[in-house]
């Protein structure tokens, strides 16, 4: 249950409804005359907070900065508007909203003041159980205005590990055909009619053999390894343009008029 001793923690505090959802922030406590008991919070609803409802805060339950109250975030915004004439609400006013709520009035009280909430610690303590006729006066302002904000991509680089390169250096066995030109002697016979002396040199009918010795090329390998070339790496800096897709929110701002006749007591 709300009291007093709630009234000071209630201002600007977000009010939740009975599933969890946000509906608003208080922004003035309207308390019963005679008694200075809570009744009814004042909330900035609708985009932007620029709509004013009246929330029930009689069963609501304060926590955690929050007070949850027992209706649903579309019972307050379909609540009747309340035209309210020096800072009062009178007992139509007050039925309209118990009947939108379906809550049964405790009594007839008469009329309910709007208190700022930071100030109405200090005033109910001293006023409660009399009569409440000094009020707390919400100055006219002249002038409503929001903040815009949007998101914008702020986009740099950082460097990362790509990849590595290796030069790995291996052994590969490869077949080689390389002609050699060799050379070999061969044996000719030449004959010649002998003449003169050397017709008698010769021994008739006996047997005689001469020789002689015949040379030949052959092919000799020998290997030997001498360096042919060498192999670095080297690194470039290469420029390229990327396309970056971000999503960003925005706020753009819409007005909520509420053009009902105001009707006054």
């Amino acid at each position: 249950m709300i009291d007093q001793t709630h009234v000071e923690a209630l201002y600007d505090c977000d009010v939740i409804d009975n599933k969890g959802e946000k509906i608003g922030s208080v922004k003035r406590v309207w308390l019963e005359d005679g008694t200075g008991k809570p009744m009814w919070a004042e909330v900035h609803t609708g985009l932007f907070g620029m709509r004013e409802s009246f929330v029930p805060i009689q069963q609501g339950q304060v926590a955690g900065g929050a007070i949850t109250v027992p209706v649903s975030k579309q019972q307050v915004k379909d609540s009747p508007s309340m035209h309210t004439a020096d800072d009062h609400m009178t007992d139509e006013e007050q039925d309209a909203l118990y009947r939108h709520y379906g809550m049964i009035p405790q009594a007839k009280t008469g009329e309910h003041d709007r208190l700022d909430g930071r100030q109405a610690a200090g005033q109910r303590r001293q006023e409660a159980g009399a009569q409440h006729g000094r009020h707390e006066r919400r100055a006219a302002d002249d002038s409503a205005e929001v903040t815009l904000s949007e998101e914008r991509l702020d986009v740099g680089t950082r460097n990362v590990e790509a990849g590595r390169v290796r030069l790995v250096k291996h052994t590969v066995t490869e077949q080689r055909n390389i002609t050699v030109p060799v050379t070999h002697e061969e044996v000719r016979v030449v004959r010649e009619p002998v003449q003169g002396d050397a017709a008698r040199t010769g021994k008739a009918f006996a047997d005689e053999q001469a020789e002689m010795t015949l040379h030949r090329e052959e092919p000799v390998v020998q290997k030997r390894t001498e360096a042919t070339e060498r192999v670095r790496l080297e690194k470039d800096a290469v420029t390229e343009q990327k396309d970056i897709k971000g999503e960003v929110r925005k706020e753009r701002v819409e007005v909520e008029r509420d053009d009902e006749p105001r009707s006054r007591r």
